[in-house]
């Protein structure tokens, strides 16, 4: 690593950090009714909202109506986007005059958004309309972070709550985190983006002269600043252009690139201190941020080690990777160094690899450089990222959800070690507790392993890998375990927009996302209808270095034994044949 990536890993890593307290004191805000700076503006837009609706925002729900309004709610808005996509060339703002999405490509769309999961199959400046855009895939950029984010707020009332079924409203949760936090945010960070040059038109697409002589090239536009600001936010990462955030037209500078990076973790890590605020013992929400920055750091890291390393076989034919730092005039004579390949070079090796991690640690799943190009070690770190489940920070809301059932089953680890009836935050974890724990952490794996076993023995996937070797099946391990975690990267080289990568990588996306929310409903239900444990001097500390330690090892052992055995075959085989 370079004294050059290690300041920036170093400025990313803190403005995380100084800016996780702040906004997750806004958020608990917002859930607990307080008051708030935006309040006298937005309140009245809230309310409106509950009357147009005929919402009654004091009537509370049972942990099962809850998860009914969510299912609900979620499935309505696949159902109108798959609609608009399927009569997109009859609907106006479409310049381009594009015609329906196929019917594959538009169910496939449609759970990708609905789910949070924000998987692209197809070109965004070639498929979609303005209108599709903005009102279809924009719509669910918010909609679907707001339903991630009631469902840990549900969660974590049941961690608070005693001896009640009543686990707080869905669309009052749904309407303030659209409203109060997404809103707001997307905003402000859209009129940044557009300062630093990025496109925010109705104009059609331009032809234009190239510099070349006489030859013309169509410019794609459109409302893309307002798109590109929910979607790093709202960790969707679904991009206005098929090269996503690579595109000069969604991020033009390195200014706009540090901030899109840290959008992409924001509020994953700020609902860290939000979770302790809400539970009354921030040092909760302190230890899952250790916890979560520890495991981000580690792998970019490493990334930034082996990308910089090269490739083995370049330096066989003489090609100079060496890495040069240099200053001043001397610094037209620097050099990169390292694997540049589907690198942008007005970003480097530090800025795409801190990018892949975060991006597949947070499940926002943008990307700001070919996945596919990185060397296999450099490509596994972010395929494993996702398949620890997207814990590390993980999506608004889901991810955090998600980390707490690994603190559950720590704890329950940890009563078995010593003895005890496990307990966390005040209230027992028994057995119906791990029952809905162990389908949270199992479902994910199972949807990336038995698709990917299908995929690899069936023609028609098998036909859709630009590389038939190790290579090739890390295409397909790294596409299911995208859709199967709800995360939406792509690993590039696969030729995914086909019938069977469309409706079975559809039917994953859809199960990643409620399968996982129902348990956790599930275990939020439960838990408010327990009553209260004072702490006792046998209770296990969980806001301690030794518990942190416990958490980590809780989730990487999962994610290595899971894994291990199909990694083995995809990139690890890849690493060992370079040096062969």
């Amino acid at each position: 690593m370079t004294s050059n990536s290690i300041l920036q890993v170093l400025l990313y890593i803190g403005a995380v950090l100084a800016l996780a307290k702040p906004l997750g004191n806004w958020m608990a805000n917002v859930y607990e009714g307080r008051k708030t700076l935006l309040g006298p503006l937005l309140n009245p837009v809230e309310h409106g909202i509950y009357r147009l609706a005929g919402i009654d925002p004091e009537k509370g729900m049972t942990w099962k109506s809850y998860a009914t309004a969510f299912i609900w709610f979620s499935m309505a808005g696949l159902a109108l986007l798959y609609l608009q996509l399927r009569v997109q060339g009859m609907l106006p703002l479409n310049p381009a005059h594009f015609s329906a999405v196929p019917a594959f490509t538009a169910f496939n769309v449609a759970a990708s958004f609905s789910t949070n999961t924000n998987w692209q199959s197809y070109g965004g400046e070639s498929t979609m309309s303005y209108l599709t855009q903005m009102l279809g895939l924009g719509t669910q950029n918010f909609t679907s972070a707001a339903a991630g984010l009631a469902v840990l707020v549900a969660l974590i009332r049941g961690f608070v709550r005693r001896e009640t079924h009543d686990i707080g409203n869905f669309w009052v949760d749904l309407v303030r985190g659209t409203v109060h936090i997404l809103l707001p945010l997307a905003v402000v960070f859209a009129l940044f983006l557009v300062s630093q040059g990025v496109v925010q038109t109705f104009a059609p697409y331009q032809d234009v002269t190239t510099l070349d002589g006489g030859k013309t090239q169509t410019l794609a536009l459109g409302p893309v600043a307002s798109q590109v600001a929910i979607k790093q936010l709202g960790t969707n990462g679904g991009g206005f252009f098929n090269a996503n955030s690579a595109h000069p037209f969604e991020n033009p500078t390195p200014l706009s690139n540090f901030f899109e990076m840290l959008a992409l973790i924001l509020l994953p890590a700020a609902l860290c201190h939000t979770f302790g605020r809400m539970v009354g013992d921030t040092r909760q929400g302190w230890l899952l941020l250790a916890v979560m920055t520890m495991l981000l750091v580690i792998p970019i890291c490493l990334g930034l080690w082996v990308e910089q390393r090269g490739n083995p076989r370049f330096a066989e034919i003489g090609l100079n990777q060496a890495v040069t730092e240099a200053s001043g005039k001397d610094a037209l004579t620097a050099m990169a160094g390292g694997n540049m390949e589907g690198k942008e070079s007005r970003f480097g090796i530090t800025n795409s690899v801190i990018w892949s991690v975060a991006t597949t640690a947070a499940s926002n799943g943008s990307v700001n450089s070919m996945h596919d190009s990185f060397t296999p070690l450099g490509g596994l770190l972010p395929m494993w990222m996702m398949q620890l489940g997207e814990v590390v920070f993980g999506g608004v809301g889901s991810g955090l959800y998600g980390m707490l059932v690994f603190v559950i089953v720590a704890v329950f680890v940890a009563g078995l070690m010593v003895g005890r009836t496990p307990e966390y935050l005040g209230k027992k974890i028994g057995a119906y507790e791990m029952k809905m724990a162990s389908l949270v952490i199992l479902i994910p794996p199972a949807l990336v392993l038995v698709c990917c076993a299908i995929a690899v023995v069936t023609p028609a996937a098998l036909a859709a890998r630009s590389n038939p070797g190790a290579h090739g099946f890390s295409q397909v391990l790294y596409a299911f375990s995208s859709m199967g975690n709800n995360n939406g990267s792509a690993f590039g080289g696969l030729g995914a927009n086909a019938p069977f990568y469309n409706l079975i990588g559809g039917l994953a996306m859809l199960m990643a996302r409620f399968w996982l929310a129902l348990p956790v409903l599930a275990i939020a239900g439960s838990l408010a209808r327990k009553k209260f444990v004072p702490p006792s001097p046998g209770t296990l500390p969980t806001h301690n270095l030794l518990f942190g330690v416990m958490l980590t090892a809780v989730v990487v052992g999962v994610g290595a034994l899971t894994f291990l055995p199909a990694l083995a075959l995809g990139p690890i085989v890849e690493h060992l044949a370079l040096y062969h």
